[in-house]
């Protein structure tokens, strides 16, 4: 059910980038150095969806990165709990195989 709503809600999002992409295909000219009295030492001319489309892309690739290191306190804690596990696992085992030498002994008293 969460995946139809997901389509249903991101297919015309993708709707609309496509047809902004198609309408914007002039050029402009894009200054990489705002403050330069000349202007044209560092610009580009590319088509209006291209730099769209490359802020909306370095907008996801930083929000990951911030997503990503906002949650390592929760991957840490992960990471040891998985370590507990497996160190209380491996003591249960030894203690079972442990297990049967010392009835055997409080038994026999």
């Amino acid at each position: 059910m969460l995946r139809v709503v997901k389509f249903l809600f991101l297919l015309p999002i993708g709707v609309a980038l496509v047809v902004f992409g198609v309408a914007n295909r002039s050029a402009v000219t894009v200054l990489l150095e705002p403050f330069s009295p000349a202007g044209e030492a560092f610009s580009l001319s590319v088509p209006l969806y291209v730099v769209f489309f490359a802020a909306l892309a370095l907008g996801v690739v930083l929000g990951s990165l911030a997503t990503w290191f906002s949650q390592g306190r929760y991957r840490k804690a992960g990471r040891e709990a998985r370590r507990e596990i497996e160190r209380l696992a491996s003591e249960n085992s030894r203690l079972k195989t442990a297990l049967p030498a010392t009835a055997s002994a409080l038994l026999s008293r």
